[in-house]
């Protein structure tokens, strides 16, 4: 459920997460979810599971084990989800005349102060570092899109979807209203790590899932075939290039025109359940279970139908060469092939990591800073505003049509 600050945890919860199924660690007094990071391991998931639910702020600096860079920090910093009142805290709060300084963490000004005094500061947040929750999603950080949301806390408190119940029929017979629906699907939920929220809840579940590797697996095969015959039916190879680097240009603009047009067309949306059914089932379940892995990329059936008007329309505008015209298709199809495979390592995908197997020496390397900032930006769409940031793979028409997102996403610092 999102909240207003980072929660504070038992060290008994901590403890208990420490499968490959929800895998915490800790450094001093913060927690962080690493259950994302288990089966990336380069190492293998058993040296991040030993740890689990423990602090391994020491094996972190110990070289002879593994070296990590600064990108394994700052990977730990972007799944940062609360605190965890360490030993050395917990005997400050009872010497402390004013434990309420103190505790819950982050501390204020004057607790930070005791803390530092008596050499329990490691890791402690400041008062002053902590985020405040946007009034719209209900989230203080882009670290809120990584904790999961106490499912049944979550419909006592907002009495919108029950995550644990099939979806679709809850948003059918929901009578919600318009403006009720929207502010709450906006609102963003987390469901248990790697698994996906009943939609169906019988045979058609498999219909809404899709592995991101299924959309280049089915339709790169047609596009080379398309764009071959293309090809092949073009006087030169730099007319065939041109057109197809045309519709790789209109794709851009489709995705953005479709994104803000078309999926987030909360003003001109009908208020009534079919257009609100309709909605939810076509982009509204992304935003309000975002990390859910297996409905980030469009399921192949649903693409073929929305892709079939853009095959008439090719051929309708360039009517007078059928090679013309499925050149300039193809370069589209390749344009989505990218975006939504784009769109899913946004959400998934922070670091590049290589491994040296020479003594089992572990290095992390940080993708590049344009990725890191179009992952920021496509986040913040998510947890901040998202009526604005309607570019996935670019910002380019964002800054056309006056849509770019331009707030900036602090991050939680420690003292």
């Amino acid at each position: 459920m999102p909240s207003q600050t980072l929660p504070n945890f038992p060290q008994s919860e901590v403890a208990k997460n420490n499968k490959s199924g929800s895998c915490w660690v800790t450094i001093g007094s913060n927690v962080y979810n690493v259950t994302g990071f288990v089966g990336q391991h380069p190492g293998g998931e058993d040296l991040i599971l030993e740890y689990g639910g423990k602090d391994v702020a020491t094996i972190l600096r110990d070289a002879s084990s593994h070296s990590h860079s600064e990108a394994a920090y700052e990977y730990l910093d972007e799944n940062l989800i609360g605190f965890v009142a360490t030993d050395a805290v917990l005997e400050a709060a009872v010497e402390s005349d004013r434990p309420r300084d103190i505790l819950p963490l982050p501390p204020t000004q004057t607790g930070a102060q005791e803390l530092r005094a008596n050499g329990a500061a490691e890791h402690v947040p400041t008062e002053q570092a902590q985020p405040q929750a946007d009034e719209t999603t209900g989230m203080a950080s882009v670290h809120d899109l990584y904790r999961q949301t106490d499912i049944a806390e979550d419909y006592r408190r907002y009495r919108f979807l029950n995550l644990d119940k099939p979806l679709l029929m809850q948003v059918w017979n929901g009578g919600f209203t318009k403006d009720f629906y929207l502010r709450e699907v906006h609102r963003p939920r987390i469901y248990k790590a790697d698994q996906s929220p009943p939609l169906f809840g019988n045979g058609l579940e498999f219909l809404s899932k899709t592995v991101w590797w299924v959309v280049p697996m089915v339709w790169l095969p047609p596009v080379a075939w398309g764009s071959w015959l293309a090809y092949l039916g073009l006087p030169t190879v730099y007319q065939f290039a041109a057109y197809w680097f045309t519709g790789l240009g209109l794709w851009t603009l489709i995705e953005y025109g479709m994104h803000r047009g078309l999926f987030h067309v909360d003003k001109y949306l009908p208020d009534n359940r079919v257009a609100i059914t309709g909605h939810f089932l076509l982009h509204g379940i992304h935003h309000y279970v975002p990390m859910d892995k297996l409905r980030l990329v469009m399921p192949p059936a649903l693409f073929l139908v929305l892709a079939t008007p853009f095959y008439k329309l090719a051929h309708t505008v360039f009517y007078w060469d059928w090679y013309v015209a499925t050149a300039v298709f193809c370069g589209g199809i390749f344009g989505y092939i990218g975006y939504d495979c784009t769109h899913y390592f946004l959400h998934h995908k922070t670091y590049e990591i290589t491994a040296c197997f020479n003594y089992c020496w572990l290095t992390y390397h940080r993708l590049p800073s344009w990725y890191q900032q179009l992952k920021s930006y496509h986040m913040e769409h998510h947890w901040k505003d998202f009526q604005n940031g309607f570019g996935v793979t670019s910002r380019f028409w964002d800054r056309v049509f006056g849509t770019e997102l331009v707030m900036p996403v602090k991050a939680v610092k420690v003292s």
